[in-house]
């Protein structure tokens, strides 16, 4: 008996590995951060086993992202690249297509930034309250004890030149407001742009604010984060590592990505 051999395009497919999830740190000297990225990613595969999930940097770590995407081109896999970043600034805009495009036949796509979203926000919030911060603002009294107009929250965030960057970092710190129950959150950075950590605080002491938090809107530890914690007057935040909350949004990222065309040299292919 014979059988009809296969259509090309069903031999294509069935030979194409599934896409891996590429997590895009900046990078940092501080070792901490290395470790703290590779738990948040032990916590996507627990999210999604089977998944290959691989992390990458843009500079100062090992494995950087030009040998990361090189050797998946190799391997023949697509990439769904995930910034592990805040905002669409030059890295996101920039260097990750230019890192896409510096690699022969490779399929890839580049998700969205984290940005402003329900999960980034639990996860900023439940890292506040962590570090002390409870409904009324004070830890030591009653939530609805204490009078939250003095309260207030300083966001900080690493900054960019790009004004989109500032956009969506003002719209997460909007959100964080409103999930706080209204408490002011006026984002700060820490390169770049303006206002700075000091400035924010200040600010916000103008306004009668006196007991003032800092939120961490960073993934791991590092410098930025560090000089942030430092100008907190009452309570500093601890990065937002390896929070449940994050996990799940860097696979809600990827599998946008997913539903949009891979790239092959600045030419869109469909998706399969």
């Amino acid at each position: 008996m014979h059988h009809r051999p296969a259509p090309a395009h069903q031999h294509t497919a069935a030979a194409r590995r599934p896409a891996t999830l590429v997590a895009v740190g900046h990078g940092s000297r501080d070792p901490r951060a290395r470790a703290t990225l590779l738990r948040l990613l032990d916590r996507v595969r627990e999210l999604r086993p089977g998944l290959d999930v691989r992390l990458a940097h843009i500079e100062l770590n090992a494995p950087l992202l030009d040998e990361t995407l090189a050797g998946l081109a190799a391997e023949g896999r697509e990439a769904v690249l995930v910034p592990l970043l805040f905002a669409p600034g030059h890295h996101v805009t920039h260097d990750l297509p230019a890192a896409v495009a510096a690699v022969p036949g490779l399929r890839a796509r580049v998700a969205d930034p984290l940005g402003a979203h329900p999960l980034l926000v639990e996860a900023l919030a439940d890292r506040l309250a962590e570090a002390g911060w409870t409904p009324s603002g004070h830890p030591d009294e009653h939530p609805g004890g204490h009078d939250r107009h003095t309260t207030g929250v300083v966001l900080a965030a690493a900054g960019s030149r790009d004004p989109r960057s500032g956009a969506e970092t003002r719209r997460i710190a909007a959100l964080l407001g409103e999930r706080l129950g209204g408490v002011p959150v006026v984002p700060a950075y820490a390169s770049a742009a303006a206002p700075t950590v000091p400035e924010a605080v200040a600010a916000l002491a103008a306004r009668g604010r006196h007991r003032i938090a800092v939120a961490s809107c960073f993934t791991a530890p590092g410098l930025f984060a560090a000089r942030a914690a430092a100008h907190a007057p009452w309570i500093a935040a601890a990065p937002l590592g390896a929070h449940p909350a994050l996990a799940r949004l860097v696979l809600h990222r990827h599998d946008r990505a997913l539903a949009a065309p891979a790239v092959v040299h600045g030419r869109e292919l469909a998706a399969v």
